[in-house]
């Protein structure tokens, strides 16, 4: 089966969520392709109707419905229905992956035109900065009723978005739980991202050493995940506890520790994800000392945590560690001293930053 996973501002990081989402789901990639922000995937199994639900990088999702050179394309296209709708007013966009937009655009018009169709091609006017430093097109119209794709140069793909994260519920349920830490708590979407990258499955327990109000906590139990959370501040497990039960999830399916997770003694767990202290937040460039002093901190910190829980740990251990900006350069831990010292192999170094933000992350995924 064939997709298109339009991906968002962090490649690289998606690219990578995507991959480990569908080994731990045991569905083969049999190829795949990268064009700007969009990944084609060939899958060995379909996907769920809402696949996107569980992606914290991925912004739609699109089927492919036919392919081909140019010319075979076309044919194949013609014996596709593309619209569904009872109203002959249509308004459409079509992300481009390839060079031969202008062939689709035509087709499309022509189309819709012999189909009696007042068809309305809304470009993709809104943009979004990537992590590298380019820029994505998106839709900044609601009033759409079809989003069409094209992708591939040799061969080419083309399909229909059929799944789009909703980027307002998500934000509705981050915003109306009871207890919120907006200085310090992990985005729900890099949550999501970090769960994934830990291959974690349903049913199976992640631990979260540095848990604060619950956020990895509550996005892995909406994946039907048991978790455990550990945090030495009370005050969080307390707001993290206040937040589970407001969401309603089964208190069988989660357990909270008010402790330090340096010393802290648990049962077996599948995965660690996890954001640890990434220092003070900052107003200012730091000098190179002073975030290298921050950065031996950290590794230190979780050195001693991997270590106390080494045994403990069958899966990944995926965490974030603080990115630091100083002057035109940014400075992160020493990976291979973490490594020598925890006894782990490296998977991903993934970096997630905006451009002004002095405390960045460096994302890790470890295995033994």
């Amino acid at each position: 089966m064939k997709y298109l996973f339009i991906l968002g501002r962090n490649i690289e990081l998606s690219k990578a969520e995507v991959f480990s989402y569908f080994e731990k789901l045991g569905n083969r990639i049999l190829k795949y392709e990268l064009e700007k922000n969009g990944l084609f995937l060939d899958l060995e199994n379909p996907i769920k109707e809402n696949e996107i639900d569980f992606l914290g990088g991925v912004i739609s999702i699109g089927k492919v419905i036919a392919s081909g050179t140019e010319e075979e394309l076309l044919k194949n296209i013609d014996k596709e229905e593309l619209y569904f709708g009872t109203e002959n007013k249509l308004n459409y966009t079509i992300w481009n992956f390839s060079k031969s937009l202008e062939v689709i655009r035509d087709y499309l018009k022509e189309r819709f035109k012999k189909e009696k169709l007042k068809a309305t091609l809304k470009h993709l006017t809104r943009e979004i900065k990537l992590q590298e430093g380019k820029r994505a097109n998106v839709p900044s119209s609601k009033l759409i009723n079809e989003e069409y794709f094209i992708f591939g140069n040799k061969e080419l793909y083309f399909g229909k978005i059929f799944q789009t994260c909703n980027y307002e519920i998500i934000e509705e349920r981050d915003m109306n739980k009871p207890v919120r830490r907006a200085s310090l708590a992990i985005s729900p979407r890099l949550a999501k991202i970090m769960i994934n990258l830990s291959k974690v499955k349903e049913d199976e327990i992640l631990l979260d050493p540095f848990c604060g109000i619950g956020t990895i906590l509550s996005e892995a139990l909406l994946q039907k995940i048991k978790v455990m959370g550990i945090d030495k501040d009370e005050k969080a497990i307390i707001g993290a506890r206040q937040n589970l039960e407001w969401s309603k999830f089964d208190k069988k399916d989660y357990q909270l520790i008010n402790s330090n997770s340096t010393k802290t003694q648990i049962d077996y767990v599948y995965a660690i994800a996890t954001e640890p202290d990434l220092g003070e937040i900052l107003k200012k460039i730091p000098t190179k000392n002073k975030a290298k002093e921050t950065l031996q901190k950290f590794e230190d910190l979780i050195v001693n945590v991997l270590n106390n829980f080494r045994e403990k740990i069958s899966g990944r251990v995926v965490f974030t560690s603080p990115n630091i900006r100083i002057g035109k350069k940014r400075i992160h831990p020493e990976i291979e001293k973490i490594l020598k010292r925890t006894d782990y192999k490296l998977i991903y170094e993934l970096p997630e930053f905006r451009e002004n933000q002095i405390v960045g992350r460096m994302i890790y995924v470890l295995e033994r």
